[in-house]
């Protein structure tokens, strides 16, 4: 359709649905929370039904009953009754809605309009970025993609809620995880004892992972993901920066069969090897598990393939290898504002995906032979700010060529809803593979 054929057009909107649902409202207040789930007030195409509305969310707010009396007097102290058609239109909400039984139905349906204007209103913007050539495509993109996806959560609403239904909803929460038959409220990352002091990796989270080169960053990342995927079916994405998707696929079923990694690169299997990769392959065969292996991928690139994860597989948290690969769009600023661009840009992916991101991170060289800390995160001390949980590697550089277990801690450093300590494991060299191990035995 040409825009010459849209000109003119009234956008979409029921305006007897919006009356059905305030005037439903009026017969029966209790039905506030379930017209929450779905509508705010600019969802309304009409200013008046608008106002209304705010009226009725600010009464809802106080604690108190909406009635006709109650929300004229609320709209008169505001100075928007007769901005609305005075006692007149309100009182006549009522006749256009012989009962509030439907106010779910009238309710979506002006949640559907409004959505379809938002389209328009998206699609409009869009075209107008398009035809400016200042701005470079993939800005417009990223941008795009970031107004379409919030088109999808259609449930989002903004709303004030008062400190009865605060604490009401968290009891409820609470309920939930007492009822709850897994042992953790996120998700479990497969050590005990990390998993038990965080409870497994929450939503909306940001998780950093650091170590020096060659200690086992992406070991332990894949370790984790192996278990969410493999064992707890469990979506996961898998965004490689450094490894292909074959190294990636290697290490997986070397860890799985427990088949020396080097055989991999050889071929050079024992009979009875090649039946314990082939029973490995057939369990992560069927694995959620999504993997995209672009080296230097720019930052606007990153968000997107992020998005259509979610989007395409439901994906319940991502894993980023590493987070010092990842481009920034201004190569010109000093690379400690684009490492803090990125960590900015990572913790606020992970509020609008609702899903823990797992950013693995390199840290300073004058840590070798210590216990990393907080302040050997490399290039940017946005990372620490940014991320609500920080985990370091810290083991031994011992060339382990007869394939000997090491000893190895993880050091959770920052935890901003729980306690930090150490976690105890052992590494696998020959499988890159990190194991939980008892305290006794460390």
């Amino acid at each position: 359709m040409s825009d010459a054929s849209l000109k003119g057009k009234v956008p979409p909107h029921h305006l007897e649905a919006e009356q059905a649902v305030l005037g439903a409202l009026l017969l029966d207040w209790d039905a506030v929370t379930t017209t929450l789930s779905y509508l705010r007030p600019d969802r309304f195409y009409s200013i008046q039904n608008q106002i209304i509305f705010e009226a009725m969310l600010s009464l809802s707010s106080k604690g108190q009953h909406g009635d006709i009396l109650s929300i004229t007097e609320e709209l008169r102290s505001t100075g928007k009754l007769d901005q609305v058609g005075g006692v007149a239109y309100i009182s006549s909400l009522t006749d256009t809605v012989p009962t509030s039984a439907n106010i779910e139905y009238y309710a979506k349906i002006v949640r559907d309009r409004s959505v379809r204007r938002d389209l328009i209103k998206t699609a409009s913007q869009i075209i107008a970025d398009s035809h400016d050539e200042t701005v470079d495509s993939r800005s417009i993109l990223e941008e795009a993609q970031k107004k379409i996806f919030s088109l999808t959560d259609l449930n989002q609403t903004i709303e004030i809620v008062n400190v009865k239904r605060l604490i009401n909803d968290t009891i409820e929460v609470i309920e939930g995880y007492c009822k709850n038959n897994n042992d953790y409220t996120g998700i479990p990352s497969g050590y005990t004892r990390l998993d038990s002091m965080t409870s497994g990796f929450q939503k909306s989270e940001l998780i950093i992972i650091g170590a020096r080169p060659s200690m086992g960053k992406t070991a332990i990342a894949l370790n984790m993901a192996r278990y969410m995927a493999v064992e707890k079916h469990i979506p996961v994405g898998f965004l490689s920066l450094e490894m292909t998707y074959q190294q990636i696929g290697q290490r997986l079923l070397s860890q799985e069969s427990r088949i020396d990694g080097k055989k991999f690169r050889s071929g050079m299997f024992q009979t009875n090897e090649i039946s314990k990769m082939q029973e490995a392959a057939g369990r992560i065969y069927d694995a959620p598990f999504y993997i995209v292996d672009t080296p230097n991928m720019k930052l606007l690139d990153l968000r997107a393939m992020a998005r259509r994860m979610k989007t395409l597989h439901d994906v319940e948290i991502i894993f980023i290898d590493y987070i010092g690969l990842i481009s920034s769009e201004n190569v010109n600023i000093p690379r400690h504002e684009q490492i803090a661009e990125v960590s900015r840009s990572l913790k606020s992916l992970a509020r609008e995906l609702k899903i823990p991101i797992v950013a693995l991170s390199q840290v300073k060289r004058d840590s070798e032979g210590r216990e990393p800390n907080l302040a050997d995160l490399r290039e940017s001390g946005s990372i620490e700010q940014d991320a609500d949980v920080v985990m370091f590697i810290h083991r031994e550089r011992v060339s382990s060529e007869n394939n000997e277990p090491i000893k190895s801690k993880l050091l959770l450093s920052k935890q901003r809803n729980g306690p930090t300590g150490v976690i105890n494991l052992l590494f696998l060299p020959q499988y890159a593979k990190f194991e939980n191990i008892t305290e006794d035995k460390f």
